[in-house]
């Protein structure tokens, strides 16, 4: 199974190298004003993917901390109290009962 998914994410960066070499032209990009941007079409797509996933991966991963906190909290307050040492009372051990 890992030779599998290994040799997925090679095809996948095969895919992409071919995808860049093929591409590598430059694109004006119009931004505010009489200001014009010349970048390659790999980087703007690669740029606008991390501009998708950067802000997803954050609220992720401060959910993943929260939901954690939560769960450690419900876990301490859940955790049973320690034992105390119960010592043998001296009426127990007194009694005729617990004679030989």
């Amino acid at each position: 199974m890992q030779f599998l998914k290994t040799l997925f994410w090679v095809l996948v960066a095969v895919v992409v190298a071919l995808f860049a070499s093929c591409n590598w032209s430059p694109v004006t990009l119009s931004l505010w004003g009489d200001i014009q941007a010349d970048i390659k079409i790999p980087i703007l797509l690669l740029l606008m993917f991390l501009l998708g996933l950067v802000p997803t991966w954050l609220v992720m991963q401060t959910r993943v901390w929260t939901m954690s906190r939560r769960l450690e909290a419900l876990e301490r307050n859940n955790a049973p109290a320690p034992a105390a040492f119960d010592s043998p009372r001296d009426s127990e051990v007194d009694s005729p009962e617990n004679a030989i």
